[in-house]
């Protein structure tokens, strides 16, 4: 080899080498940038979900406060009947709940399990100092309940640290004391026809069961509502003469301008049976004074205001894509003899498709964690499990049960993203 020709080769490695560096400052440049974004994104919204989602699976609550009742419990076959030994610890943590006003806590938490047994433990802590051995009988005199091996049961159950329960339990099963799982009791299941006319089945679900399904269903209906009426609205705006087209983007944009909170009440006083909507209908003779539609707080009320919420979400996206066609494309297909109808259907709707996947994924994950909107106009058959979990977390303070049944709305939405991915494909879907 030529000195001239080690030289170009020795050139060409260090021209490489410099051009890896600039890519790796380029690169490093651009990580540092978005940094501040990525440090919030995981702060303000990544952390906390992981930390609720937790919750889900931990509650020390029962075996920090009563300990040594824990640790009896844990050797506990659940089988034979509760010793002394048992009842001398639940004695000892009953009587340091007391002091530590933590007892509460401890009964709230064990009639997650079994209902009716706060008032059992809240009344034996009051006199659970003053009892002498043995303690069985003494705390049986005091409430016959702890004679039950169900409350014990529960107790064990509620020992548990880490748990499945809570996520089961937001599957309407329930975790027994050995560990074991059992559907929830027949008061709390209900015969739901699932199915269209003759397609249609009965199945036996729970109250989360068949709202988790009915949230299912709402959402698949918004979207394709919304789908159906801002297609059009989409296609008028990508071919209107650019003046026009801006002054109805103008209005379609509205709304997002407006309080979901003011939107939402407004159509109540719309929908309600003395409303706008029914006295127009009353109007143009469609019903009479006394027939008049129930079209607020229910399912009907529910579809209807979402519908109007979420539409611009699908117009959007349609509209930046079927701005982006070219309208030669129609004029060359009815040039060879198409009709409108053919020209449209074969050349033009293939070409928003992908609008159509981004509009649909967008309405359909926000329809699918609303509870503003149901919570207003639903009424009970319009409720969504996002109004449960809000009930969870607000009201009845079992963060733990609102935490299983968000994971598992997160778990169905992650699935039904990978479903859409491995049909449609993400790769399809743009924003324009």
């Amino acid at each position: 080899m030529t000195t001239a020709e080690t030289n170009i080769e020795y050139e060409g490695e260090s021209l490489k080498k410099r051009l890896d560096k600039a890519m790796f400052a380029s690169r490093r440049r651009a990580f540092l940038l978005v940094l501040p974004l990525l440090l919030f994104v995981l702060v303000t919204f990544v952390a906390p979900v992981l930390y609720f989602l937790f919750q889900g699976f931990y509650d020390p609550t029962f075996s920090r406060i009563m300990p040594q009742t824990s640790a009896q419990l844990a050797e506990w076959d659940t089988v034979s009947e509760p010793d002394e030994a048992m009842y001398a610890a639940l004695v000892a943590d009953l009587v340091d709940a007391r002091k530590a006003k933590t007892i509460g806590k401890v009964a709230t938490r064990v009639n997650r399990e079994k209902a009716g047994t706060r008032s059992v433990f809240t009344s034996s802590a009051r006199k659970a100092a003053k009892l002498e051995a043995p303690f069985k009988e003494a705390l049986i005199d005091v409430k016959k309940e702890w004679a039950d091996p169900a409350i014990w049961e529960a107790m064990k159950t509620a020992s548990n640290t880490w748990t499945l329960g809570y996520y089961a339990n937001a599957l309407d099963y329930r975790q027994n004391a050995d560990g074991s799982y059992r559907r929830q009791d027949a008061s709390r299941r209900v015969d739901t026809e699932v199915g269209f006319g003759d397609w249609s089945f009965t199945v036996n679900l729970g109250i989360h069961q068949l709202l988790f399904l009915r949230t299912l269903q709402i959402s698949l209906m918004v979207t394709v509502f919304c789908l159906l009426l801002g297609y059009p609205i989409a296609y008028l705006l990508a071919t209107l003469p650019l003046r026009t087209s801006n002054l109805l983007m103008i209005l379609v944009l509205l709304p997002f301008w407006t309080s979901i909170l003011v939107r939402t009440t407004s159509w109540i006083a719309m929908l309600q049976s003395q409303g706008v909507v029914n006295d127009l209908l009353v109007f143009f003779g469609v019903t009479n004074d006394d027939g008049r539609f129930s079209l607020i707080y229910n399912k009907l009320g529910t579809l209807i205001a979402m519908t109007h919420i979420l539409l611009p979400f699908m117009v959007l996206p349609l509209f930046s894509v079927m701005k982006g066609i070219p309208p030669s494309y129609v004029r060359a297909a009815k040039s060879l003899g198409a009709t409108n109808w053919t020209a449209f259907w074969r050349v033009y709707a293939p070409q928003t498709i992908p609008g159509i996947g981004a509009g649909a994924i967008l309405v359909f994950i926000v329809a699918i964690g609303y509870y503003i909107t149901p919570a207003l106009v639903g009424g009970q058959d319009g409720q969504m499990i996002s109004n449960f979990i809000d009930f969870h977390m607000r009201k009845s303070l079992n963060w733990n049960l609102a935490a299983g049944l968000g994971g598992v709305l997160l778990v169905i939405v992650m699935f039904l993203y990978w479903l859409y991915d491995r049909i449609v494909g993400i790769d399809n879907m743009k924003m324009g």
